[in-house]
């Protein structure tokens, strides 16, 4: 049966060890969009090997990027990629039977997420439902980031059974240094869309101890033995400094003009 096209998209920045392996994994769609951000390593070379669709973009941010890739595709379907990110060909044979006839605008996949060398199952890290199959015309990408989402303007989601695998950071100082853009990136768009214009310590402490006793305790993240004690830890390190970013950005909104002048 004849089935919809479908353009996967990936965007990159500094991704040659991932890349390649990503790429293989979509060797079934019908084009394959990278939109790269000024990658310095082979990440670029690599994508040309696979399609002579690269385009090279300064970073906006994940949101704007992501949909600048899709803006790029001329399939009706989009189904969108990390770098990091690999389908199976158990998952590629669900989405090409789903684009026989779509019942749905949009389908979400689980995500099984290898953090420091194991497969994590607990503390929020499986099944990591993520919406990646859309239809263009009903769905963008939306959210804060940098942990942004599809939003379907319209339509329902279905779901594809079949995880991605997602590999995240293979040593915990690669872990570390990446936490820092994401959290600045996430502190500053909460920040300029007025969701937050004053913050007390008491929020600060709630925020930061809820973060622990949601992944450590309420998602059993305990049970994932020592990984899952450090993702806890980086999780609750992570919402501690989204929290401290934010009163800082607060401060500095609420000083006088002459205040501002001595910052």
């Amino acid at each position: 049966m004849p089935r919809e096209r479908c353009s996967a998209t990936i965007i990159t920045f500094n991704e040659e060890s991932n890349l390649r392996a990503c790429l293989e994994s979509v060797r079934w769609a019908d084009e394959v969009i990278v939109v790269d951000s000024g990658s310095y390593d082979g990440t670029v070379s690599i994508a040309r090997e696979f399609t002579d669709k690269v385009f090279q973009n300064s970073w906006p941010g994940m949101r704007e990027q992501k949909n600048l890739a899709a803006d790029h595709a001329t399939s009706p379907w989009i189904f969108n990629l990390d770098a990091d990110e690999r389908v199976s060909i158990e998952g590629k044979d669900l989405i090409l039977r789903a684009l026989e006839q779509p019942n749905h605008a949009g389908y979400s996949f689980p995500r099984k997420n290898y953090f420091l060398g194991r497969w994590m199952r607990y503390g929020g890290w499986y099944p990591d439902e993520v919406l990646r199959l859309y239809r263009k015309a009903d769905g963008e990408f939306g959210g804060i980031n940098p942990h942004c989402n599809v939003v379907l303007k319209r339509g329902t989601a279905g779901k594809i059974s079949i995880p991605l695998a997602h590999y995240t950071y293979t040593s915990f100082a690669q872990y570390m240094a990446k936490q820092y853009p994401y959290i600045e990136a996430a502190a500053r768009e909460t920040w300029d869309k007025g969701n937050v214009r004053s913050v007390s310590a008491a929020r600060i402490f709630s925020k930061t101890t809820w973060k622990f006793i949601e992944t450590f305790i309420l998602k059993r993240g305990f049970l994932d033995g020592p990984h899952g004690l450090i993702a806890a830890f980086g999780s609750t390190f992570a919402a501690y400094m989204k929290q401290a970013r934010l009163w800082e950005l607060s401060r500095k909104e609420s000083k006088s003009p002459k205040d501002r002048s001595q910052v």
